[in-house]
């Protein structure tokens, strides 16, 4: 299988990572009124098949031991159990993730959730297989929760929701962060020992976690939203147009190649999964960018919502830049 030699091929990798997680969920921007369950469906399918792409390629290049075909025949039970409740928990975290999204928009939800994931995911990551210097990772750390906290000011202030549904948007952000900020773990436990699964046969049974906990948790959430959209059905997902379908396949796989290329950024000795992970979440501003620049969710927004978005990137951008530096430091 195909995985990095030196750090700089590495950090092309998490750059990829935090490109394709920043910026996948702008697939729902091009379908605003198909609700986001039916949407999810589409979603998942685009996981599976990019890890199915992926392992059969670079995770094949030569019939060895770490191949991907020959490492998921001699994976421990506990080991895929790992992998496939990293994809449950990530799954539950996702789908909550889509939901703040439509309430508060990606300038607001990704920020406050995947921001406060980063937080969680690198403390625990850290714990379970230190890499880098920790002064550094830990700064980095900080100045995003600084940035969280600037952007949810941000979002009070805009006051374009409803106080109710404001509330709601920040809520599920939080608990997508709570939840998404744990999964990484999983895979790094997926990945350890003798037995452990590679990067490539890890995203397979990642996907696979995500397939089997959608099936019964978006079927509930299409008959009980957790926004303000009604209910819907499979029929109303059956009769949707080509363009809602492949924008759910797209979002899907633009994810699932970033979970790639940081499951194998983390494989790599030099990196580790808590740096990996971190550089990942530097989704935050990539998505905070998209829904700011390109999307204009603070268009018409009071001044004083207005003038903290600098802060707020500035203060990812030194986070960020800590948390890439510190490898080199150790």
């Amino acid at each position: 299988m195909y995985e990095p030699q030196i750090y700089s091929t590495a950090s092309c990798l998490m750059i990829v990572t935090m490109l394709c997680w920043g910026s996948w969920a702008n697939t729902m921007k091009f379908v605003p009124d198909w609700p986001f369950q039916l949407f999810y469906w589409d979603y998942v399918i685009g996981v599976v098949l990019i890890t199915i792409l992926a392992g059969f390629t670079f995770g094949s290049f030569d019939d060895g031991p770490t191949s991907f075909v020959n490492n998921l025949k001699a994976a421990g039970p506990t080991e895929i159990a790992y992998g496939i409740a990293a994809g449950i928990v990530f799954n539950v975290a996702n789908l909550l993730l889509v939901a703040a999204i439509s309430i508060a928009g990606l300038a607001v939800a990704f920020p406050i959730g995947i921001g406060l994931a980063l937080i969680v995911g690198v403390i625990l990551n850290y714990i379970l297989a230190p890499a880098g210097n920790p002064t550094l990772l830990f700064t980095g750390v900080a100045l995003v929760a600084a940035a969280i906290f600037v952007d949810a000011l941000a979002f009070k202030f805009r006051g374009s929701e409803s106080a109710e549904q404001g509330t709601r948007g920040i809520r599920l952000s939080v608990l997508c962060g709570l939840l998404m900020g744990s999964f990484f773990p999983l895979v790094t436990r997926a990945s350890s020992g003798p037995t452990g699964l590679g990067p490539y046969a890890v995203a397979f049974v990642f996907a696979i976690g995500v397939l089997l906990c959608s099936i019964p948790v978006n079927f509930y959430l299409m008959r009980r939203p957790i926004t303000a959209e009604p209910p819907t059905s499979m029929g109303e997902y059956f009769a949707g147009d080509v363009r809602e379908h492949l924008s759910g396949v797209a979002g899907g796989a633009i994810w699932g190649l970033g979970a790639i290329c940081s499951f194998v950024a983390a494989h790599a000795a030099i990196v580790g999964p808590a740096i990996s992970y971190a550089m990942g979440q530097g989704a935050t501003m990539i998505s905070a960018a998209w829904g700011v620049f390109i999307w204009r969710e603070f268009a018409g927004a009071p001044v004083n919502a207005r003038r903290l978005l600098a802060p707020m990137f500035i203060l990812f951008l030194l986070g960020l830049g800590a948390i890439a530096i510190a490898p080199l430091y150790v």
